[in-house]
């Protein structure tokens, strides 16, 4: 530590803070070096030349020289391997138990001494010497998994491991959790390790929040997802690869995955990019959709203050005809920033004022940080400290870190009773009227101006009754934390789907709720890298997420608010927030130019809450993010996937968002078909780049060529809106009507469109044929 650390610690959390916080660092600094023994002299291990085989349902076991593969293809053609005996199960990322391997295929012997299991979908095929391949079925060639290498430490303890990958030439990495340079993810390396950045973050910072050894592949011959499961520390070293030109060899894409213990299973799905994300989150969990009117725009910040401020914010919002659905209140209505509590001085009557908002049509949402206060008297802690809820070192001391209320303990979230216990709490927060929560500071954070800020990696976890410590469970505190949240909400209001988003997590997070993208930083690179990160955590699984709209830190410029505003109002979660020193963030502080056209992206996000709503029920029935990349129907179209700066909504909407200062006109990249700007009804033709116009007042929106999109009408009630088809071809979408904020069945309703005499006819598709729709139908793009 130097002193510029050290003066970085003392602005963040202030000098007692900080003083403290170098303590705490320090402290497990030493208990780190008392119980995790230094590594000493390793014994390095590859499986050998292979000895025998054993064919099971669905696949086998390979045994080699100094090792042993398991290999399964399960039920819908999802992909299962393990070494050395790891199993599917335990697993914090499945939602259940694993699929049924398919019994229609076996394990039988391969060319050169290898074997290899033959599937409907999906080949496999083990080498001689331990080397797994992926194929299609006509026998291309996805994955190559080298063999393994092992390196044991000689006196015990966890072995660490590399696992290297190939993948074809022309192959784009994109996944690994939120990844502010992606979605596409260049060459260079990745850190497997949730991490709060200390502040605000921009392209350049990674890791994030959110970190996941979830990849996903996607080349000419077909796309494919790899999930290593294994939660411990690691890095991920990508390199795209480079085709050859004329007789020259092509160089494939690489991968190369280096853990620091845990076991070395690996899970491969293959098909579309639709088919991929299916698969897996048929095997991690389906999204929990938000409630409808978390749909809808809502506004944060850290430092409301008072009941008083709250009240003027949201009045603010009516009386210049801007919708808002949800305020979120941050650590400062706490009181003294201790969790399940209130401010009484400034927010003397809550549950007075959640009712008052919500007859308004508003509801709150509550900050739930993870750390309690260490203090007798302090209720959480002493209900927490009599259960022995909370993180203990290997002297069964309680672990201690420093957050916002000073000397803290943390619940041990991988305990199932610690969770229980935990979800109980949230009875308070329903009590003063919240409708939902967001968790924050759960990497867990530990503030230290040094080193990593969270935990030591010595601190004992149960694991659901296995045993172990922070190096394992640390990727997986706020995904059960998370889970805690989720079932206790569940718990205590049953009829009611639970609202709740989560800053770290890991995979499977998408079964309790959503996340967003943390503090990122006011700029246009911050603004660059909100939709990287929505884009990315999509595409592994975790389709409800957005950013801070303008920014956490620093003061945006109003047109960069506005550009932010725009891009914010067609992501899933639409929330302004910011940091206690940064400035307001309402539409109406940045001039009366900015609010008017702030106003029209509101008006407009409230005009496609139905398309929203459909969206968020087929995510949860198909895992499809409702932001996806441009290749996302057609990735076998390398332009698009090169394509970082705009997005679909859905199959129906292109989002070109204006991601650079000064910019009125921008170039956007078309997938094939016939494409309307929504604001001219001018058609284009794809595939192929077009100019268009992106004045202040609104970002490129093109709608499909067909599409049938559910909207709200001008009078508030429901109507389809139909985009005409191109000649000779027909249209249609897909429609989930609001099945309200509990558990009903989502019924997915389907439309079609095509041209009649001159004129677009909208059906709906039933089991007795076409009728008529029951919305009205509003044609555009004729």
């Amino acid at each position: 530590m130097d002193g510029r650390e050290l003066v970085r610690s003392m602005k963040v959390v202030g000098s007692v803070q900080g003083l403290r916080a170098i303590r705490s660092a320090w402290r497990g600094r030493r208990t780190d070096a008392r119980e995790l023994a230094p590594r000493g002299a390793e014994r390095a291990r590859v499986p050998g030349p292979v000895s025998g085989a054993e064919p099971l349902p669905g696949g086998g076991t390979v045994r080699f020289a100094r090792a042993e593969l398991h290999v399964c293809v399960t039920v819908g053609g999802a992909v299962f391997w393990g070494w050395d005996g790891a199993e599917p199960l335990p697993s914090y990322a499945l939602a259940d138990a694993p699929p049924e391997p398919d019994t229609r295929a076996g394990l039988e012997p391969d060319t050169d001494g290898g074997w290899r299991v033959v599937s409907e979908r999906v080949t496999v095929a083990v080498s001689r010497h331990g080397g797994v391949e992926v194929r299609t079925p006509g026998g291309v060639v996805l994955r190559r998994e080298l063999p393994p290498r092992w390196w044991e430490p000689v006196g015990g303890g966890p072995a660490r491991w590399v696992q290297r990958s190939e993948v074809a030439a022309d192959a784009r990495f994109f996944g690994l959790g939120g990844r502010a340079s992606g979605p596409r993810l260049r060459d260079g390396t990745y850190r497997l390790w949730n991490t709060d950045p200390g502040g605000g973050f921009g392209p350049e910072d990674d890791p994030l929040y959110v970190t996941m050894p979830v990849q996903l592949v996607v080349a000419d011959g077909g796309t494919h997802l790899a999930f290593h499961d294994n939660s411990w520390d690691g890095r991920v070293t990508l390199r795209e690869g480079e085709e050859g030109a004329g007789s020259g060899h092509d160089r494939p894409g690489t991968s190369e995955l280096r853990m620091d213990g845990g076991p070395l299973r690996c899970w491969v799905m293959t098909g579309t990019p639709a088919r991929v994300l299916h698969s897996w989150t048929a095997l991690t969990g389906a999204p929990t959709p938000p409630p409808s009117w978390a749909l809808g725009p809502q506004h944060a910040r850290w430092g409301f203050g008072s009941e008083r401020e709250v009240r003027r914010i949201v009045a603010g919002y009516r009386e210049r005809g801007l919708p808002l659905s949800a305020v979120h209140l941050d650590i400062d209505h706490y009181d003294a920033h201790q969790v399940f509590t209130v401010d009484r001085e400034q927010f003397p009557d809550l549950p007075g004022l959640a009712r008052e908002l919500r007859a308004d049509g508003v509801r709150l949402v509550s900050i739930v940080d993870p750390a309690v206060k260490a203090e007798p008297g302090n209720a959480v802690y002493d209900s927490g400290a009599a259960a022995g809820a909370f993180v203990r070192d290997a002297r069964e001391r309680d672990v201690q870190g420093v957050v916002w209320p000073g000397e803290c303990v943390y619940p041990d979230f991988t305990d199932p009773e610690v969770r229980e216990w935990w979800g109980g709490l949230y009875e308070e927060r329903l009590a003063q009227g919240f409708a939902g929560v967001w968790h924050d500071m759960n990497e867990p954070v530990s503030f230290a101006p040094f080193g990593d800020t969270t935990l030591p990696r010595s601190a004992r976890h149960r694991l659901e009754g296995r045993g172990g410590d922070h190096r394992e469970a640390h990727n997986v505190y706020g995904l059960t934390m998370a889970r805690a949240g989720f079932e206790g909400l569940r718990r205590l209001r049953p009829d009611e789907r639970p609202f709740l988003f989560s800053r770290s997590g890991w995979a499977g997070m998408q079964r309790y709720g959503g996340t967003w993208s943390g503090d990122v930083s006011t700029g246009w690179p911050g603004l660059r890298a909100s939709l990287s990160l929505v884009l990315g955590l999509g595409l592994c699984g975790v389709p409800y997420s957005g950013p801070d709209v303008g920014g956490f830190d620093g003061s945006p410029s109003p047109e960069l608010y506005l550009r932010w505003f725009q891009l914010g109002a067609y992501l899933p979660l639409f929330r302004t927030h910011a940091a206690i020193d940064a400035g307001r963030r309402e539409p109406w502080e940045f001039g009366p130019e900015v609010l008017a056209h702030a106003r029209a992206a509101l008006v407009e996000r409230e005009r496609l809450r139905p398309y929203f709503v459909t969206l968020a029920q087929l995510a949860r029935l198909t895992g499809a993010p409702y932001a996806r990349p441009l290749w996302w129907g057609a990735p076998e179209d390398r332009a698009l996937r090169d394509c970082e700066d705009a997005f679909l909504l859905g199959d129906a909407l292109l989002v070109a968002p204006v991601l650079e200062r000064g910019a009125d006109r921008r170039a956007v990249r078309l997938p094939r078909g016939r494409w309307y700007d929504t604001a001219t009804e001018r058609a284009y033709d794809g595939p192929g780049q077009v100019l268009l116009d992106a004045p202040r007042s609104r970002i490129p929106v093109l709608a499909r060529a067909g599409a049938v999109i559910p909207v709200q009408g001008a009078d508030g009630g429901p109507e389809l809106e139909a985009w005409a088809p191109a000649a000779g071809r027909a249209g249609g979408g897909l429609v989930v009507r609001d099945p309200g904020d509990g558990w009903r069945k989502a019924e997915v309703e389907r439309y079609t469109s095509r041209m009649v005499n001159g004129e677009v006819r909208v059906s709906r598709v039933t089991e007795n044929g076409p009728v008529e729709p029951e919305w009205p139908v509003r044609v555009k793009g004729r």
